[in-house]
């Protein structure tokens, strides 16, 4: 598959990216470096996080690294003020974080389990959301400010192992919905993506343990995990992350308040 030029679309805007691990972590600030972006980086591990900045300025674009628990009121604070500090703006946060809650049936998972991802899938996004707002609506984009949430299509599904990741990614998309009401008088958009199955390093280890489980080959279940799509395919991270970072755009300067299915057309919402 031939790489598209995006070149340009995000031409010196600042990202603040939380989340920065393999996969579509990766994927967003590559993506964005390769957009002419400038990224701020922020996830517990700094050693992943240097790797991520590296690849940042090998595009030719800065990055800056601030180690943050994103469930830490004071760490989400530092990382406002070392964001402001380092580039006197922010113009997109992406919301990628995500705590894995128990794959259980929803009546069997612990509440302090089910606390301790809501912490991370969705009160760290409501309050890094809260605090960027000041510096989103100064933005000198004159088409405003993005907040971008990563959902996923566990929201179409109803299977019993998925519904505490169901519960988190709900409320999330709650959440991404009411912010672009309240923020969007003040020029700042609000969107989601819900990819599924992302064909990447996590997913591929995956579909070798189901394969090896079910005496089957990993082009079996890949087949298998595509059948439901329309192009019969899974999407990668980069064309994830592309379609994520449309959203920080000047081309979606008048979407807000959307959920975007990147997932080769396996669901149709509204159909």
């Amino acid at each position: 598959m031939t790489e598209p030029d995006l070149s340009g679309l995000l031409q010196d805007k600042v990202v603040v990216l939380s989340g920065v691990g393999p996969g579509l972590g990766r994927a967003l600030g590559e993506q964005a470096a390769l957009m002419g972006a400038d990224l701020v980086l922020a996830s517990r591990t700094e050693k992943r996080l240097e790797k991520m900045a590296a690849r940042v300025r090998e595009h030719g674009r800065r990055a800056l690294v601030v180690p943050t628990d994103i469930t830490d009121d004071d760490g989400r604070s530092r990382l406002v003020e070392a964001a402001l500090s380092e580039y006197g703006r922010v113009d997109c946060l992406i919301n990628n974080a995500f705590g894995i809650p128990p794959m259980d049936p929803l009546t069997t998972i612990r509440l302090d389990a089910l606390r301790a991802a809501q912490e991370t899938n969705v009160f760290a996004p409501l309050r890094l959301s809260a605090l960027f707002a000041d510096a989103l609506a100064e933005t000198p984009d004159k088409e405003g400010g993005s907040i971008i949430m990563i959902n996923s299509a566990v929201l179409y599904q109803s299977q019993p192992e998925f519904a505490g990741y169901k519960l988190s990614k709900g409320a999330l998309a709650h959440l991404a919905s009411s912010l672009a009401t309240e923020l969007g008088p003040r020029g700042i958009r609000v969107n989601s993506v819900a990819p599924s199955y992302i064909y990447e390093d996590v997913n591929k280890a995956y579909f070798d343990w189901i394969a090896s489980e079910t005496g089957r080959t990993h082009e079996e279940v890949y087949a298998e995990k595509a059948g439901p799509t329309d192009l019969k395919r899974l999407a990668t991270a980069d064309e994830v992350a592309r379609a994520a970072l449309f959203y920080a755009t000047d081309l979606a300067s008048a979407v807000t308040g959307q959920v975007l299915n990147v997932d080769c057309g396996e669901f149709h919402a509204g159909a």
